[in-house]
This record gives structure tokens, sequence and C-alpha cells, in this order.
């Protein structure tokens, strides 16, 4: 099997502990006699929707509430579940059952989306904090200040500007307008899944113009 993703640092080892006792532990007494690892060759193979089906039903579940104890919100858990079920469903062939169990198999893409999530959660952050700080009304400013500022404000607009139109949009109605994502999706008729994604490309990529 291809390892997804190496091991990280100490800290993650800390909080997600090791995979395989962790997955012992989430599925001890439960569901005893079915072959996991026969189910994944089903979906690598012949992509069988039935196979498919009991794997998701049986281990989305099991995911999400491992997630929620270690930290993570009921929303990004459930959404994490669903990345690595998928992945599950496009990876199917990688897996390779004499070098790791089925369980352990799919908790290491779910705990590997986990970190990933959490990484581009926090950058996704200090990107807020940095735009919101710039329109942030101060009580008193010199006149060189207020040029200073009228400057970087229009530094962001100009690089907000160089975005696609999908996530020029994304970052007006997310952050210009403060609208929460639920709202967003409504409006723009796509599912909260996709406007995230949007949300996350759109701020890497505004991210890495004001940097230049």
């Amino acid at each position: 099997m291809t390892v997804l993703l190496q091991r990280r640092s100490a800290g993650h080892g800390r909080r997600y502990g090791s995979v395989a006792s962790n997955w012992r532990d989430a599925t001890k007494g439960r569901a005893k006699g079915v072959d996991w690892a026969g189910l994944i060759g089903d979906v690598a193979v012949r992509g069988d929707r039935g196979a498919y089906r009991k794997l998701f039903e049986f281990f989305a579940p099991r995911i999400k509430g491992y997630l929620m104890r270690t930290g993570s919100g009921a929303a990004e858990a459930e959404e994490i579940a669903q990345e690595a079920m998928i992945a599950l469903w496009r990876k199917a062939d990688r897996f390779d059952p004499a070098t790791s169990g089925a369980a352990a198999w799919i908790f290491t893409i779910a705990r590997n989306l986990s970190i990933d999530a959490s990484r581009r959660g926090r950058r996704a952050e200090r990107l807020l904090q940095e735009i919101e700080a710039e329109y942030q009304p101060e009580l008193a400013e010199s006149a060189e200040a207020a040029f200073g500022r009228d400057q970087e404000a229009a530094r962001i607009d100009a690089a907000v500007r160089q975005l696609p139109p999908q996530q020029s949009e994304i970052i007006r109605l997310s952050f210009l307008e403060e609208r929460p994502h639920a709202e967003i999706a409504a409006l723009l008729g796509l599912p909260l899944g996709t406007v995230k994604s949007r949300v996350r490309l759109a701020m890497n990529r505004l991210r890495e113009l004001l940097d230049e």
C-alpha cells in the first residue's frame, strides 16, 4: 500500500495516537466477521457500489465520532468523514491487505485529511485576521497612516480583482459582505462543501497574490 501521508509531528501523534489501536477501539465488538478488506477489493476491482455502501455505512459515522472526540466540530468532522470515504472509492486499488488492515488504512486516510484541514484552517484564519484588520476603523489617525491604510486597501482590492470570477465572488460574499457559508451556498445554488472548497482556494490564491 502506498501510505497517503507519512506520520506527522509528535504533536499529531499525541492527539491521534496509534492508527491501529484507535480503530481497534472504534470497531471493537461490532460487525464481527465482515471481510472489510474483501469489500475494498470489490470496490477496487469492480466498482461494487453495494460493497462501498457497506463500508460507508459502517465507517463514516465512526470517523465522524472519533474526530469529534478529538476536538473537531460536528460539521467539520462530517465533511472530513465524507471526504475520507470518497478517497476510499477513488483509491481502493491502492489498498494492500498484506501491509495494513482495512480499518487502519481507512482511518489513516481520515487522520491525514483532518491534519490537512487543520493546517488550512490556521492559514485561513491568519488571512482572515489580516483582511479584517485592514477594514477596522481607527478612532484617529495621521494623514500618513491614512495614506498607508488606503494604499494597503487598494492593494487588497487589486489582488481580489486578479482572482478568477468565481473566487472573487466568494471572497466578496464571505469576507466583505460577511455572509455565512450556508447562505452563500443557497445564494449561488451550490453544495455547502463546494462553497467551502472555493473559499479555501480563493484565500490561498489571495494570500499568494498579497505575498507577491
